[in-house]
């Protein structure tokens, strides 16, 4: 399997083409999409494009927020923004908010960020959400890039969270579409002929946190990264990464 972060993409504006986008990395890196290949966007570029931009100037925090905020030591109108886009919250320690995001994804924040993205000065003066439907998202990128190149590909919209009980964060796919995003394996026999019982292969998150590898966390600058030379069994049936997220009823953790 090949991870090719494709060169030179520039900052990302409102509106942005990001099917322009990728193909002109592929020129760069001098290949062209192939049949099974997956294109692994930030999800900070797709939010970006989708002007999922919020000026803290124009929010007035809740007296929720301001209760939240007190004990987070975060400034409250994020903790509003926050609040915005969140069904449920369930923790607050000093410096993260844990919630359900109203996506259904359980993360800090809300996914609610403020690095690498552009301010007039060192003040934080606006704040990028996660994308509205990043699944939706990844299978229109996933028909454009088909249309346009011929070439049957998958996409994953990939982000960095943290995990209970572990330290550090990794690539999770937020959206994703043209592949198994949950490989169901149970009925497969392991090397001693034991029928397996449970075992379900999170494949679109296991692609996410090696593109993460490769686009970097801080200022490296490598959002789209190409996967290639990944194979699965093709009669799997495609599912997006809304499959990934685990029904509340078998929810063991909260």
């Amino acid at each position: 399997m090949q991870l090719i972060a494709l060169p030179g993409i520039p900052r990302v504006a409102p509106g942005a083409d990001l099917v322009g986008l990728v193909l002109d990395g592929l020129v760069r890196a001098d290949t062209a999409l192939q049949t099974g290949d997956i294109v692994v966007l930030a999800q900070k570029i797709v939010s970006k494009a989708e002007n999922r931009y919020v000026e803290l100037a124009g929010v007035t925090p809740s007296a929720r927020a301001l209760e939240i905020a007190a004990v987070a030591e975060k400034d409250p109108r994020i903790i509003e923004v926050i609040l915005g886009e969140s069904r449920a919250v369930l923790r607050q320690v000093p410096g993260v908010v844990i919630v359900e995001h109203r996506l259904g994804f359980v993360m800090a924040n809300a996914g609610v960020d403020a690095s690498n993205i552009e301010h007039a000065g060192e003040r934080v003066e606006r704040v990028l959400l996660l994308p509205c439907d990043p699944d939706g998202t990844a299978a229109a990128l996933a028909t454009a890039l088909r249309e346009r190149t011929g070439a049957a590909v998958g996409v994953v919209i990939n982000d960095s969270v943290g995990r209970a009980w572990r330290n550090g964060t990794m690539g999770i796919a937020l959206g994703s579409a043209g592949f198994p995003a949950l490989y169901d394996r149970r009925g497969e026999r392991d090397l001693f002929g034991r029928v397996l019982q449970v075992t379900e292969v999170a494949l679109a998150d296991q692609i996410a946190a090696a593109a993460s590898l490769v686009q970097g966390e801080a200022d490296e600058g490598r959002p789209v990264v190409l996967v290639r030379g990944l194979s699965w069994p093709r009669e799997v049936p495609h599912s997006n990464a809304g499959a990934l997220l685990r029904p509340r009823e078998r929810d063991l953790f909260r």
